[in-house]
C-alpha cells in the first residue's frame, strides 16, 4: 500500500495574506513528490513541511500568472543551496524554460542538480510511471493554462492466502505472482492467478483545477475523482467578477463536483476580501455536502477504503 497525502503550501489568490500563501500544492505518493504550482514564497512552507529536500520530484505548473510560478525560481534554488542532488522534471507551456533560463542568467546563480523541462503541447496523458499517470487538459482561464488529473492504475484482487495453502503453495515469490495476476507452474502442474484472486480493485484519483471557469470539458476529465482540488476565488455574490476574470466560484466548483461525481472537493485560491471562509463552505455545500476548505500546511491523507477516504489532521 503507497501512502498519498496531499499537503497544501499556499491557498491563496493573486494577494497573500497574513494566514494563506499564493497558490502551491504538494502530493506525496510514497517516496515521491509532485508539486503543482509553486507562487512567490512557497518554498517556506515547503521547508515547514519537512518532506525532505532530495526525494525525486516533478514541478507541474498550471499557467505563468505570477502568484502560481515566481517562487519556482526561489524553490529551485533552496534546494540548490540546501544541496539536492537529484535532477528535478518541470511540466508547463512553452514559455516555462525561458523563464527559468532568462531569470537564472539575470540573477546570476547555480542551481547543482540537472533541472529538465517538458514543454505541453498538447492534452493527454504527461507522465507514465510504472503504477500511475498523470494527465492534463486545458482549463479556461485568461491564459494558457492547464488543469492535472493524477490517476493511480488498478491495483491486483485480494489474493485468497488460505486457499494457496490448500493448494500446498509456498509463500514468498510465488504468492506475489499469483496476486499480480501471473500464472506459475507448481509441481509439474500450471496454477491460474485467476483462481486466487478477487477482481482488481481501483487506484486513487486526484483532481487539481488551477486557475479556470468551470466547464463541462473540465467536469468530464475530473469524473469520480476521489479527491478534487477547485479553485474558488469568489463567493457567487461575485459572479460577474469570476466570469470576467475567468475563475470559479464556490458554488460553481461545488455544482461541477457534484456533477463529476466525486467523493472529495477541497477548495483552494480564495480572493484575499474573504476573512471568513465559512461562508465559502456554506455556499459550497448548497451542491456538495463533502466539502474541505484549504489552508495553509493542511495535510490530507487519501486512502483506498471506499468508505471514510480521506483521514485529516
Amino acid at each position: 500500500m503507497v501512502e498519498l497525502k496531499i499537503v497544501f503550501f499556499g491557498t491563496a489568490a493573486a494577494i497573500p495574506t497574513y494566514q494563506r500563501g499564493v497558490s502551491s500544492i504538494a502530493i506525496v505518493r510514497g517516496p515521491e513528490i509532485l508539486i503543482f504550482d509553486a507562487g512567490e514564497g512557497m518554498q517556506v512552507n515547503f521547508i515547514r513541511s519537512k518532506l525532505g529536500m532530495n526525494k525525486k520530484m516533478k514541478i507541474f505548473i498550471t499557467h505563468v500568472h505570477g502568484d502560481h510560478c515566481l517562487g519556482l525560481l526561489g524553490l529551485l534554488q533552496t534546494l540548490s543551496l540546501m544541496g539536492r542532488t537529484k535532477p528535478i522534471e518541470i511540466f508547463g507551456e512553452p514559455r516555462i524554460g525561458e523563464f527559468i533560463e532568462v531569470n537564472q542568467k539575470i540573477l546570476n546563480f547555480n542551481i547543482n542538480y540537472q533541472v529538465i523541462v517538458h514543454t505541453i503541447q498538447n492534452e493527454g496523458i504527461l507522465v507514465e510511471e510504472k503504477d500511475y499517470c498523470i494527465k492534463t487538459c486545458f482549463a479556461d482561464h485568461s491564459i494558457l493554462a492547464f488543469s492535472y488529473l493524477i490517476e493511480e492504475y488498478n491495483r491486483p484482487g485480494i489474493f485468497d492466502v488460505e486457499k494457496a495453502k490448500k493448494f500446498g503453495i509456498p509463500e514468498g515469490q510465488l504468492y506475489w505472482l499469483l496476486q499480480h495476476g501471473m500464472d506459475i507452474e507448481h509441481k509439474g502442474s500450471k496454477i491460474l492467478a485467476k483462481n486466487f484472486t478477487g477482481p482488481s480493485r481501483p487506484g486513487r484519483k486526484i483532481g487539481i483545477s488551477g486557475d479556470t471557469r468551470p466547464s463541462k470539458k473540465l467536469q468530464q476529465f475530473f469524473i469520480g475523482c476521489d479527491v478534487l482540488i477547485f479553485e474558488s476565488t469568489f463567493t457567487a455574490k461575485e459572479k460577474k467578477k469570476a466570469i470576467e476574470r475567468f475563475h470559479s466560484t464556490a458554488l460553481e466548483a461545488s455544482l461541477l463536483a457534484k456533477n463529476a461525481n466525486v467523493k472529495k472537493l477541497i477548495l483552494t485560491h480564495f480572493s484575499s476580501r474573504y476573512d471568513d471562509l465559512n461562508l465559502i463552505k456554506i455556499e459550497a455545500q448548497q451542491n456538495f455536502e463533502n466539502v474541505h476548505i484549504a489552508r495553509d500546511l493542511d495535510v490530507i491523507s487519501v486512502r483506498y477504503t471506499e468508505k471514510d477516504i480521506l483521514n485529516e489532521k
